[in-house]
């Protein structure tokens, strides 16, 4: 990696100067306004963006806490040790790559000045903006539609050893500069390169041995999958018939294991959908409305509004601006 983004990487954030002249607890309203210590992309993420890097807090123990968010752990020198919940504990050294779900519970042992790890900050839109997938039966791939869901049913973490192989290297040097130098000018080609990067880790050997494609969990992503490719007509009924169960099983199973039922998922996507073809087409408001399934313009401007916070007018002017 470049000198000049180590020395960067490497430089005491202000946070950390609080913490070495002695007040070595971790700020929680930095990173949350809930009770509950759960970091809130809201607090790390600008308006409009869906993934964002942040450097690891040093000099302190990071207590139990999740994300409300899919988070990359990148292990770029030196080492870090979390404590999940459940008892396990892992050691991350240089050139691993951890990847933890919204609902993993784990505390951080306090690093050193030369253990320098960086936060990817993934939000769950970034993987419904495109038609990008990566490998139909590798286990990235079925940890990242689990993760979307509202119900801690999967494993907290995936764990890649990519020292020295060298596209994954190169990606994620390509990612920090772009996410440290050019923040505001190249959101589209960031995600165009964390994209790349999830497409190579797909290509190695994780140390988890989970297997998320048996059971409950496999009719939940098959529907997910069915959701995600047809959202702007799919039905409960043409699904209930290309899995051969029925419509009250699915239902039950949907909510279950999401948290959601099929039109709430359903209409989750369409806004996925929409958020995306805002920040990236020159379609009109109107034609995005009917391409994503809507005839109702009222019913999705009042949608929209309510999970995004703004108008679909106001969310394209941000995010191209």
């Amino acid at each position: 990696m470049r000198n000049d983004i180590y020395e960067l990487l490497n430089r005491i954030t202000d946070e950390e100067k609080i913490i070495l002249e002695g007040d070595t607890s971790i700020r929680k309203e930095l990173y949350t306004s809930e009770d509950e210590f759960v970091i809130d992309s809201g607090k790390l993420l600008a308006q409009g963006k869906l993934i964002d890097i942040r450097p690891h807090t040093r000099f302190a123990y990071f207590p139990t806490h999740r994300h409300n968010y899919i988070e990359m752990v990148c292990m770029l020198k030196g080492h870090l040790t979390t404590h999940f919940v459940d008892g396990e504990t892992l050691t991350l050294h240089e050139g691993d790559i951890l990847l933890l779900n919204r609902h993993a519970r784990h505390d951080i042992e306090p690093c050193g000045k030369d253990d320098i790890a960086i936060n990817f900050i993934i939000l769950p839109e970034f993987f419904s903006r495109t038609q990008i997938f990566y490998d139909r039966n590798d286990i990235l791939r079925d940890f990242i539609v689990a993760s979307l869901s509202d119900r801690k049913n999967y494993n907290d973490y995936l764990l890649y050893h990519a020292v020295g192989i060298l596209p994954v290297e190169n990606l994620i040097e390509n990612l920090i500069w772009t996410l440290t130098y050019h923040k505001n000018d190249m959101n589209t080609i960031a995600m165009s390169t964390m994209d790349l990067l999830l497409m190579n880790l797909c290509t190695l050997s994780s140390d988890t041995l989970t297997d998320m494609s048996r059971g409950s969990n496999s009719i939940t992503i098959q529907a997910l999958e069915y959701i995600d490719t047809h959202f702007d007509n799919g039905t409960l009924d043409e699904l209930a018939q290309l899995t051969g169960y029925s419509t009250a099983y699915l239902s039950r199973l949907l909510k279950q294991n999401t948290g959601l039922n099929f039109k709430q998922l359903l209409q989750q996507r369409r806004l996925q959908e929409a958020a995306y073809l805002l920040e990236n087409t020159t379609l009109t408001t109107e034609k995005i409305i009917k391409k994503i399934g809507y005839e109702n313009s009222a019913y999705f401007y009042r949608i929209f509004e309510a999970k995004y916070g703004m108008s679909p007018k106001d969310y394209r002017l941000i995010l191209n601006r």
